[in-house]
């Protein structure tokens, strides 16, 4: 996965964890794109500060990840929903029972990790 998306997701699942500051410059570099420049002159701060913490952050991120693994979940399960959905497709072309079991197997997969 992409980095700048992996730091997304981490931030969709954890960011509340952080604190306003954090929350802020995070969300600058990561979600807005800006440059360890522009965050700085807007903070206040130097460049070598933001990459200090937008680093803290993402480490801190990374390490809620490793003991909850939310996003991991997230991304199994949407990758789940997504072969679902290609079944479904499949079944409306040509109706067959077996697609039903394969999409009521995946379903049951589903509730179980939840």
């Amino acid at each position: 996965m992409e980095t700048k998306v992996e730091l997304a997701y981490l931030y969709d699942f954890y960011g509340e964890l952080l604190n306003e500051h954090q929350r802020r410059i995070y969300e600058d570099f990561v979600l807005n794109d800006l440059s360890l420049g522009e965050i700085a002159a807007e903070e206040g701060i130097s460049r070598q500060g933001v990459n200090d913490m937008v680093k803290r952050c993402s480490r801190k991120l990374m390490d809620y990840e490793k003991k909850l693994h939310l996003v991991e979940k997230f991304l199994h399960i949407k990758e789940n929903v997504g072969q679902i959905h290609e079944l479904a497709k499949q079944f409306k072309e040509l109706p067959d029972e077996r697609i039903l079991s394969d999409i009521e197997a995946i379903s049951n997969q589903i509730l179980e990790e939840l």
